[in-house]
């Protein structure tokens, strides 16, 4: 055993609590963030707990960790650490995100997480020394993840705003010199045309999938509600479902993926010539007329979604969207010259937006193997000087280097 390192209970070093019930009812909109088994699900204007504070999904989610730096208030859809006993909360949160916690459910009905059971598992405990230099390296990797998120979601927005900006209120480099002329959508650009989205993309274009071998498969779960990120990908044989290439959009036809904002762009494959293949619920955009980036940017706007949504039929909760709802929506087809501007801007911060995703897989990939080894004692950090932690063991997250 490791100096200083102890064999005991989790009970010995933390005591979990459940946590409080809100009705709607009983809801006030304010800054404190409710934490339920599944995150974050709401905001409440009192707060039930100091931060800093770690919580565990209870039902639901069940085994699910949580770390948060703000007061908070944890659902009674949860467990959260009462005491500390004087460990670190950082620490706390890496160590329980180790533990296959599901396995301590108890009503095979309704598998509910039970704090007793819990409080019994037996574990290997450093001290707090130890503690926070384990926190503080693996901090780094999720600071990096952060930031590079962070990034992810300023490169979205900028290309959001400059299709918002040309393609909406007509304010591209040079537009002052451009008369505007009637048009059935009002006023546009001299030289525009008002063109149906069937007209300017292809719907679900015809793409071949080899029939043998593993092939890359999407999932609708790999799809983001807010950026065009498609993650978790997989290999699959068989060639049944969506097919497309580099430079698609996947838009979601089923409720409520469709309402919740599910609409990727592809630009994993290593080639222009590689295919991939998904669920049958996408529905598959190509340029046509326009540019791959005009296209996914378009399908995320409100107005692009409300067309489709407006068109779905079928069961609650099984509603579909009618591909006949594209010759419905109409845009303003560019000049050329334009559209080849706005690609040459956008182009980049595609791109860049899949080079932090890239690095953001491989972080997680290597904070995840670091994880149980440093967690279990494996990797000894003992003796080791961790940028970040000063004399006393405090640490200072953004000095932290690894």
């Amino acid at each position: 055993m490791l100096s200083g390192w102890k064999q005991c209970l989790l009970g010995d070093v933390l005591t979990l609590q459940r946590g409080f019930d809100i009705t709607k009812k009983e809801q006030k909109q304010g800054y404190v963030p409710v934490i339920s088994s599944s995150g974050i699900n709401s905001f409440h204007d009192t707060a039930k707990v100091n931060g800093p504070g770690v919580i565990i999904g209870r039902k639901g989610s069940l085994g699910t960790v949580f770390y948060t730096e703000e007061n908070y208030w944890p659902h009674d859809t949860t467990l959260w650490v009462k005491d500390f006993h004087s460990n670190f909360p950082k620490f706390t949160y890496y160590f329980l995100s180790t533990l296959n916690l599901a396995h301590f459910d108890v009503g095979a009905s309704n598998p509910t997480l039970n704090r007793n059971h819990v409080h019994l598992l037996s574990v290997y405990w450093p001290p707090l020394r130890t503690q926070r230099e384990i926190a503080a390296i693996l901090s780094a990797y999720d600071n990096l993840i952060e930031n590079n998120t962070r990034r992810i979601a300023i490169l979205e927005e900028m290309a959001q705003s400059l299709y918002r900006e040309w393609f909406v209120h007509f304010r591209f480099p040079g537009h002052e010199k451009k008369r505007l002329v009637e048009s059935t959508l009002g006023l546009i650009p001299e030289g525009w045309e008002v063109v149906k989205v069937s007209s300017a993309v292809e719907i679900d274009p015809p793409t071949k999938v080899p029939k043998d071998g593993e092939k890359p498969f999407v999932s609708m779960a790999s799809l983001s509600n807010n950026s065009m990120l498609i993650d978790d990908i997989e290999l699959r044989t068989g060639h049944s479902g969506s097919k497309f290439k580099n430079r698609d959009t996947l838009f979601a036809r089923i409720t409520p993926c469709l309402e919740n904002g599910k609409t990727g762009y592809v630009q994993f494959l290593p080639s222009a010539d590689s295919v991939a293949f998904g669920s049958t619920e996408f529905i598959v955009l190509r340029s046509r007329t326009l540019c791959p980036e005009y296209v996914y940017l378009m399908a995320r706007s409100n107005e692009f979604r409300d067309n489709a949504i407006k068109s779905m039929t079928g069961a609650t909760g099984r509603q579909r969207v009618q591909v006949a709802c594209f010759d419905k929506f109409l845009l303003t087809q560019p000049d050329n010259k334009t559209l080849a501007a706005f690609r040459n801007m956008v182009t980049p911060l595609f791109h860049n937006i899949y080079i932090l995703a890239q690095k953001n897989a491989n972080l997680r990939r290597t904070r995840d193997l670091l994880l149980p080894r440093l967690i279990s004692g494996e990797v000894d950090v003992e003796g080791l000087e961790v940028a970040g932690v000063d004399e006393t063991g405090e640490v200072d997250t953004k000095a932290v280097t690894v």
